[in-house]
């Protein structure tokens, strides 16, 4: 199974892509966690994405793709990946596409979550994460004798610096203006499909499955 999830900040693609990963027994691929281990583990790519991020520069497209490759070359991805945060322009959809078929990977489906802006900005300023598992939940998921607390592991919870209205309405807006057109991008191709994500989170992962086992055409 080989997926690309779509989402604006907030629309939940983050728990889709950790529950079909299990669903399918097959990594999750998020850039920003692939920056995180090869800096830590100070592999070459780390490297040379560390300097660009001690000098608040953005790390190259380059970069990020050989980062993709090496992962999409292991054994772990052997059975499928699903993409979560990349691409984000067309010159990244293009080089992952030319990364794919050089490895001769076929992706099964582009998957976007689509979310009504005011629930976005709600769904941002509303969550918290935990600082011992990093998992991310509402008000709703909280105890309510200690909602300071997280109600699965029992560590400290706070709340992102970026999660303010006007942080988040920002980075709706950048997420608009960057992915309209990768979403035309992968429209033209016919691999595109865009599901309400306002449902709760059980039903937009049943709708994704569905989608997911459709024979590929």
């Amino acid at each position: 199974m080989r997926l690309i999830l779509f989402g604006p900040p907030g629309s939940g693609k983050g728990t889709q892509a950790k529950l079909l990963a299990e669903k399918f027994r097959i990594p999750h691929i998020s850039t920003g966690d692939l920056l995180r281990e090869a800096v830590a583990g100070k592999s070459p790519l780390g490297l040379q994405a560390k300097g660009y991020l001690d000098a608040g520069m953005l790390v190259p497209d380059d970069v990020v793709i050989g980062l993709i490759r090496e992962v999409l070359t292991t054994g772990i991805a052997k059975d499928g990946f699903i993409m979560d945060g990349f691409p984000r322009t067309i010159p990244q959809a293009q080089a992952l596409d030319r990364l794919f078929g050089e490895l001769h990977v076929r992706v099964d489906g582009v998957i976007s979550l689509r979310v009504e802006h005011d629930e976005v900005i709600r769904r941002l300023t509303d969550r918290k994460v935990c600082r011992s598992c990093a998992k991310i939940f509402n008000s709703n998921q909280l105890h309510a004798d200690d909602p300071s607390r997280c109600p699965e592991c029992g560590g400290e919870l706070y709340q992102r610096s970026d999660d303010t209205p006007e942080t988040a309405r920002k980075r709706l807006d950048v997420y608009l203006k960057e992915t309209k057109p990768i979403k035309d991008y992968y429209r033209e191709s016919g691999r595109f499909t865009q599901i309400d994500g306002m449902r709760d989170i059980a039903d937009v992962y049943e709708e994704i499955v569905t989608i997911l086992r459709k024979p590929i055409s």
